[in-house]
């Protein structure tokens, strides 16, 4: 999880089956590029509008959809998100809300090559309201191996 640099393109066409974090059209023609294969894409939409967090704007994920659609070696699976930090798993909610009625706009597009059945969102702390709202991928990373230890510097 976290922003995908360019130059990083080719490990990771090598090393993974899916990339989570697709945020731009540049990204999307690098890994393209590098593939040898057709590899699954998620594409990171920030959808809580934070400048910390990497992702297309909810209002720009229609266009990037289409253009990905037109590269051979990507194939747009599904949406991910990483909401706004809340007191409580219920403020998240809207937040997987709106990602999934992208997704659902997305799929209406009939865009050819394109087909969003995953949404990977919610994490330790909000995963069963991200499964109510439609997720098919959680990160619950912290629930299964504890927080973590911050490195003595």
């Amino acid at each position: 999880i976290g922003h995908l640099q360019k130059n990083k393109a080719k490990f990771a066409v090598d090393l993974f089956d899916m990339i989570e974090t697709l945020d731009s059209i540049e990204l999307a023609k690098e890994l393209n590029k590098k593939a040898e294969r057709p590899i699954d894409v998620l594409m990171q939409v920030n959808i809580g509008a934070e400048g910390t967090k990497g992702g297309v704007e909810p209002g720009d994920a229609l266009r990037l959809a289409h253009a990905i659609a037109m590269l051979t070696n990507i194939r747009l699976r599904g949406l991910m998100t990483i909401p706004p930090s809340g007191n409580t798993p219920e403020m998240s909610r809207p937040y997987f809300i709106m990602l999934r009625r992208i997704a659902e706009r997305i799929n209406r597009e009939r865009i050819r090559g394109v087909a969003l059945t995953e949404l990977s969102m919610g994490m330790s702390h909000d995963f069963d309201v991200a499964i109510e709202e439609g997720a098919t991928i959680v990160r619950i990373g912290t629930a299964l191996f504890g927080e973590r230890i911050p490195k003595k510097k």
